[in-house]
């Protein structure tokens, strides 16, 4: 019998691929080779898992890069990004547009070529600046490019990797020009701002001073028109007696005389003019004192303030407010004794008139209109006035102190004599609330200090 040569491949036994792995199962039924299967499977459904997972992850870095691009190219804002010695690393869209460079031509170079030999802040500026961990901000900065000097104004921080340490700076810098015009259109917003705030006040003033005249125009009326019929009297009892004293003097006497006397009236005439006189120099009189009370009201020197009766200016504000519109109200006073307090009497009675005329339009159109004036002394004097009107929407009850807001319709009122007069309050050291009524309606309170107390008695 032939044998195979040496070495033959009869007599070569190599071993199968893989069969390491399968060395364990050998001799064992087929349910090893399922076992193998299901984890080559379990090892494949990881490996898909794993790979899908990967792509998501890629899909999210590559959205994130892309949101980051379109975030870096919208800024209007020059943007630098460098390494801890100061080589750029990268640039937005508004930085190779301010140096005129191609993208990518800005990246490696340093950043000491990109500033100029006069700017205000150097890069050793910069560069000590963020090796002290520091926060730049606001430093004018003066970037040399092709179309000449570019000041900006530049913010900077330091960048740290994950794990803290500094890896280098990001600087953002704002064209000065841009900010200097963006001051300046800010600067003329306010100014027309306050130009508007002046023309409101002044017409909330107007207001004010509209009311206060129509009130003092009818409270004039009565004593001048008193003194009017009193001189027209007082000239006719002038023109009879004058008759009858021409016909003394022509000698008229006897019977001709005493007809004449009594066709003149002339004991009557007599007997009234003292009453005349009086009653024309109780109406100058009371002239007069409006008149001082103008003129006491409208003092602006500090030194006119005194110790003075609340209840006086309350009336005196109702009715001339009241007075010059003519409204339909029911009024109740209940104004205790000793409301004196110390201050200047007219700013005092420009806000009760406020308080007065916010209660009328308030209650404007309401079945009821009645409102209610309570005073009480104590350590302060305090004045409420309840109105019947729709009371204060709890929306708006933080804001209507507040200067210019108004519930009122456009032309009907500025918003500002709340303001005012919550101002005015505060310089007399006292205070101004308001709230709704349980009943209905609103309240305002207005507290001063005491006469006795604001004298330090």
């Amino acid at each position: 019998m032939s044998q195979s040569p040496k070495g033959s491949p009869k007599d070569i036994e190599a071993p199968l691929p893989g069969a390491d792995l399968l060395a364990p199962f050998a001799g064992q039924t087929d349910d090893a080779w399922i076992a193998v299967i299901r984890k080559m499977d379990e090892t494949y459904a990881e490996l898909v898992a794993q790979q899908v997972a990967l792509e998501q992850k890629n899909a999210e870095l590559e959205e994130a890069q892309t949101f980051i691009a379109g975030l870096m190219s919208s800024m209007t804002d020059v943007l630098i990004a460098c390494d801890p010695a100061g080589r750029i690393e990268q640039v937005n869209l508004a930085a190779e547009r301010a140096f005129q460079r191609p993208p990518g031509d800005l990246e490696r170079r340093h950043l000491r070529e990109l500033i100029a030999a006069e700017s205000p802040t150097t890069f050793d500026d910069l560069r000590a600046t963020i090796e002290r961990r520091a926060r730049l901000s606001d430093r004018e900065l003066l970037f040399a490019t092709p179309a000449g000097p570019l000041p900006v104004s530049v913010n900077g921080a330091v960048r740290f990797d994950s794990r803290g340490r500094a890896v280098g700076m990001v600087l953002v810098g704002r064209p000065i020009g841009e900010l200097r015009q963006a001051y300046s259109d800010l600067a003329a917003a306010h100014e027309r701002l306050k130009q508007t705030q002046k023309q409101l006040v002044h017409s909330e003033k107007m207001a004010s001073l509209g009311r206060l005249v129509a009130g003092v125009a009818h409270e004039l009326n009565n004593p001048i028109s008193f003194v009017y019929g009193n001189a027209h009297t007082l000239k006719r009892y002038g023109a009879r007696l004058t008759t009858y004293l021409d016909a003394v003097h022509r000698g008229v006497s006897g019977p001709a005389l005493a007809k004449l006397q009594a066709e003149l009236k002339i004991d009557t005439t007599l007997a009234n003019i003292a009453g005349t006189l009086d009653g024309m120099l109780e109406g100058a009189e009371r002239v007069r004192d409006i008149v001082a009370d103008l003129r006491h009201f409208s003092s602006e020197r500090r030194e006119a303030w005194e110790a003075f009766d609340l209840a006086p200016l309350v009336r005196s504000a109702l009715e001339w407010v009241v007075k010059a519109q003519r409204p339909t109200i029911e009024t109740q006073f209940d104004l205790g004794d000793g409301l004196v307090v110390v201050g200047h009497p007219g700013h005092i009675h420009q806000v009760l008139m406020n308080l007065v005329q916010n209660a009328l339009d308030a209650m404007e159109g309401q079945p009821v209109q009645r409102l209610d004036i309570t005073g009480r002394a104590g350590e302060a004097v305090t004045l409420t006035l309840r109105d019947t009107g729709p009371g204060i929407a709890p929306d708006i009850a933080s804001r209507i102190f507040d200067p210019f807001f108004t519930t009122k319709a456009v032309g009907k009122g500025t918003g500002l004599g709340l303001s005012i007069s919550y101002g005015i309050v505060q310089e007399h050291s006292g205070t101004l609330e308001a709230a709704n009524h349980p009943e209905g309606g609103a309240v305002m309170t207005l507290t001063l200090p005491a006469g006795s107390a604001a004298n330090g008695d």
